[in-house]
């Protein structure tokens, strides 16, 4: 099969899949639609999924594989304004473990984040031992106490404190899960398609009746290549943690929209 196949009975000769090709490798020729750069094709599968009368098939994203969309948009405005305006951070959870059910379908929905260049890239870990976490927990209280002797973020001792003296987790929050995010080494875009799809993770994790919160001190860590924390997970070799979230059912729900800052916009 040839990159691109047009079922020439049905096509129209329209051209709607000649303009959103974002690489532009698509052209109307007398013989119907052709590709003429294949391989600069990035498999985002726009021509495939745009084309009103399911007349082209591409080998890198095939019509078979494309669900049909039956409304467009899915959420009107009100309902997607409420959905995520009541998206919450949650910091406070039960203790009791997600279905694995459930944790595969967040990973699932995250796959179909945006990335750039349709790249993708983003491996996921799911961790479900809680042992794991507080010994997480434990090494990056650790390396705050190390980064604490030199210039280190204003929050450290707070936190040293809230875990050595409270006997609390200010780290990881008691969730029972955390999810990584990996990517190759020196992936590009590694990091930012690593945060949409959490992104994506997060605002599914309400869907579920699941809370979710970022975990910023954790990747701090991560990010700073400290070994007794990165050890803990098993990360390949050729692979390096991009982001991290907590996740967990909520010990809480929120009964109003907290408002933001005002919003600054400039018109040009």
């Amino acid at each position: 099969m040839k990159l691109i196949e047009v079922d020439k009975e049905r096509c129209t000769k329209c051209g709607i899949c000649t303009e959103v090709c974002p690489v532009g490798i698509l052209t109307e020729e007398v013989n119907g639609i052709e590709a003429g750069f294949p391989g600069a094709c990035i498999a985002c599968g726009h021509c495939v999924a745009i084309c009103p009368n399911s007349a082209i098939d591409n080998q890198k994203a095939p019509l078979e594989n494309q669900a049909t969309l039956e409304n467009f948009p899915v959420l009107d405005e009100k309902t997607a304004q409420q959905f995520l305006k009541s998206r919450r951070s949650i910091r406070r959870y039960k203790a009791i473990p997600v279905p694995r059910e459930k944790l595969q379908q967040l990973v699932e929905i995250a796959r179909f984040a945006p990335t750039g260049s349709n790249r993708q890239g983003v491996s996921y870990t799911i961790v479900e031992d809680t042992k794991i976490l507080h010994k997480a927990t434990e090494a990056i209280i650790a390396w705050m106490e190390e980064q604490s002797k030199s210039q280190a973020h204003w929050s450290f001792d707070y936190h040293i404190r809230s875990y050595r003296e409270k006997g609390k987790d200010p780290i990881l929050r008691g969730a029972p899960h955390l999810i990584l995010g990996t990517t190759q080494n020196n992936f590009p875009r590694g990091r930012e398609n690593t945060i949409f799809s959490l992104a994506y993770l997060e605002l599914f994790a309400t869907a579920l009746g699941l809370g979710s919160c970022w975990a910023g001190l954790f990747e701090m860590c991560a990010l700073a290549n400290y070994n007794p924390l990165l050890k803990l997970f098993d990360i390949p070799e050729n692979k390096v943690i991009t982001g991290a979230v907590m996740v967990g059912y909520p010990q809480y729900s929120y009964k109003r929209f907290v408002d933001r800052n005002p919003q600054e916009v400039t018109w040009l």
